[in-house]
């Protein structure tokens, strides 16, 4: 075993030991869904960065750099205008709701609002999508053991998807608040070293364009080879109305808490945004062939950097893919227990049996994870599947249900259906690469357009009787 990979399991097993610690406070589902809506802006920006820093974010992002140029900073900073629109237009709404509702999930809003329907109907689409993203995280963290120690992607999602998992279901959102701002400590301190001295020792700017590849658009911010502005269709609505931030934002312990603490996380990841991309162009001086362009971030930490801090690097990666795990980990288990074991299968469970059930369900959807991170080939893909069909699905009745309480459960089912089909359809006629982000509006737009004409139609017959 080489000190790299010693460093990386000790640092794991830390964060578990952490995980398991703060999770003994946690006896009942308030502390593990919404940590007792006692999160401050710290905390808060803490999770909320956290999560959204992850394998499309690092890995990901970095191997868009590697193949497209710059155009690639539209990745993450997609992301953080969806986060700054969270922070200050939607957040402090459902904040509002879920405090005086006492809402501990998203699908808990979507019954409020739309009956029970919706709320069984979208938490079994985001629990078959949301591995998705799951599988995504596992998978960028199995390219950095590959890296580091050439061990195999099965024992790499293995490893990750353990350490996740553990602490996670030991104190849900809880936990998670307080690893996370551990894990952000150590993402800060490794990519603000690791950066300068992967530039300097590549010879700056001057070295990224004498290694670059011979594309026309490489250095186009715009659009370059699959990226560009583009991805602010399929990211920035899939990040204002994310189960998974929004459940964060219930956790809050006012509305100021929500636009600073989520806020600044969205300022965060507009300056983050351009780290991954040129640590993707920097990894053509030193790797100019990559089959894999996903193993560009962990071949710069490697090659680009001495091995002590490279170890540093590769820790702060792994805190960015576990951390963002994690998030995902909690829209798999308060939505399996909250929106469909309580909701529908024992409406009279006591606090402490739900709570047993999402622990359970934090391992389900763990090991679900790491199987589907075994089958999908890369980051972005398994990503891009996730962001679709969460922005189809809940952006026309998450908004329109928050700015007026005429529509009913016709127009959301409605609209849901309408997303989901043509994005389904998009697919299955062969819509793919660039063209694919745009079938994302494509879903969106259709979804709105139903929502509209059930409810026009319905008004008619109201008007009518």
């Amino acid at each position: 075993m080489n000190a790299t990979l010693f460093f990386l399991l000790l640092y794991s097993a830390a964060l578990v030991a952490l995980g398991l610690w703060i999770g003994r406070r946690v006896k009942a589902t308030a502390g593990f869904f919404v940590a007792g809506r006692r999160l401050g802006p710290i905390l808060l920006f803490a999770t909320v960065l956290a999560a959204n820093i992850g394998a499309g974010s690092t890995v990901g992002a970095a191997g868009l750099g590697y193949r497209n140029g710059l155009a690639a900073w539209w990745w993450v900073g997609s992301a953080a205008i969806g986060t700054l629109l969270l922070a200050f237009w939607i957040g402090p709404k459902i904040w509002r709701v879920a405090k005086e509702h006492d809402l501990y999930t998203v699908g808990d809003y979507l019954e409020l609002r739309y009956g029970p329907s919706v709320r069984g109907i979208v938490a079994a689409l985001l629990w078959l999508a949301t591995l998705a993203i799951l599988a995504g995280q596992l998978i960028a963290f199995a390219w950095i053991l590959e890296v580091v120690a050439d061990v195999p992607k099965w024992a790499g999602c293995l490893i990750a998807g353990g350490v996740m998992t553990i602490y996670f279901a030991a104190g849900g959102l809880l936990t998670s608040a307080w690893v996370n701002l551990v894990q952000l400590a150590v993402l800060v301190v490794g990519f603000g070293i690791a950066l300068p001295w992967a530039w300097s020792a590549a010879g700056a700017w001057s070295g990224i364009v004498a290694a670059a590849p011979p594309e026309p658009d490489y250095f186009n911010f715009w659009n370059g080879g699959a990226s560009g502005v583009f991805y602010v269709a399929l990211l920035v609505p899939a990040f204002i109305i994310s189960p998974g931030l929004i459940q964060k934002v219930y956790g809050a312990r006012d509305e100021r808490t929500v636009r600073l603490g989520v806020g600044l996380s969205g300022l965060a990841l507009l300056l983050f945004a351009a780290v991954p991309p040129v640590m993707g162009m920097l990894a053509h001086v030193y790797a100019p062939g990559l089959e894999n362009a996903e193993l560009a971030l962990p071949t710069v930490l490697m090659l680009g950097l001495p091995p002590a801090l490279g170890a540093i690097g590769l820790a702060a990666v792994f805190s960015a893919e576990v951390s963002s795990a994690d998030a995902i980990l909690f829209m798999l288990s308060t939505s399996l227990s909250e929106d469909l074991y309580k909701r529908f299968v024992r409406p009279d469970a006591s606090d402490r049996q739900v709570l047993r059930v999402a622990r359970w369900a934090a391992v389900l959807g763990g090991g679900a994870g790491v199987a589907l991170a075994l089958g999908l080939p890369s980051v972005i893909g398994a990503l891009s599947v996730f962001y679709t069909f969460l922005s189809v699905s809940l952006l026309v009745p998450v908004v329109a249900g928050l700015h007026s309480r005429k529509p009913g459960t016709p127009e959301a089912l409605a609209a849901i259906g309408a997303g989901v089909a043509t994005v389904v359809a998009a697919r299955l006629v062969g819509i793919t690469g660039e063209a694919a982000w745009y079938a994302t509006w494509l879903g969106i737009f259709a979804s709105a357009t139903i929502f509209a004409l059930v409810f026009a139609v319905r008004g008619m017959r109201r008007q009518k009787e």
